[in-house]
């Protein structure tokens, strides 16, 4: 698989199988990531590749949970403006009408959403994930530093023949995370990333993207 078919075929997937990723694929995938750009190379990322018996705590915890009713955890850094303006409240809004309208589910069916929002503490079902950390004194170029490395794991992932779909969602149960990778204080988490083989059987929708002439110009 060439670099354009990755970027092209990778996109977020929100049902995989059972099937196990094998450790040394994961283990390939994340030390060439290690060669991701990052200004003035200090790369900034932390990350936590988790499988098997922790992932399958963390997942009956946030469960737990969830079944209790329990409340969000503290949120550490703000996922979206207060306010969203045009064009990109529009983009969301037509991302959660295209997300929610191949699973069959209304605008007014708040039920049926949260239940479909719940699978993101369940990692879509993926026997594998990825918990992105970042230090606390970073800014904002260090992040982007995050997401170029993010970026770069979810390529290489597609060229062993994997999906994947990050997911800022953990964000909100960071308290669970951090019992089962016990990262330092001085991290914070700032998404997890599902990994695994998509199920081809699953019901979804790829979301479009906008027009080139609305994110891009050409100064020539």
């Amino acid at each position: 698989m060439n670099v354009y078919e990755a970027v092209v075929s990778r996109r977020a997937v929100r049902e995989f199988t059972d099937q196990p990723v094998q450790e040394e694929t994961l283990e390939r995938v994340m030390s060439t990531a290690t060669w991701s750009p990052s200004a003035s190379n200090i790369q900034p990322w932390h990350a936590f590749v988790v499988t098997g018996e922790p992932l399958a705590a963390l997942k009956k915890r946030t469960g737990e949970r969830l079944a209790a009713g329990d409340p969000w955890d503290e949120p550490e850094y703000e996922m979206y403006p207060s306010t969203l303006k045009s064009p990109y409240q529009e983009r969301r809004s037509a991302f959660g009408e295209q997300r929610y309208g191949a699973l069959g589910i209304p605008r007014e069916d708040l039920e049926a959403r949260h239940r479909a929002s719940a699978a993101n503490w369940d990692c879509f079902g993926a026997p594998a994930a990825l918990f992105c950390y970042i230090d606390r004194d970073m800014g904002r170029p260090q992040w982007s530093d995050a997401g170029m490395f993010l970026q770069t794991v979810m390529l290489l992932l597609r060229a062993e023949g994997l999906h994947s779909c990050t997911q800022m969602a953990w964000a909100k149960f960071h308290t669970s995370v951090a019992e089962v990778v016990s990262p330092p204080s001085d991290l914070v988490l700032f998404c997890g990333m599902s990994i695994g083989y998509e199920n081809t059987e699953a019901q979804g929708s790829r979301t479009g993207r906008a027009p080139l002439e609305e994110t891009v110009t050409f100064v020539r």
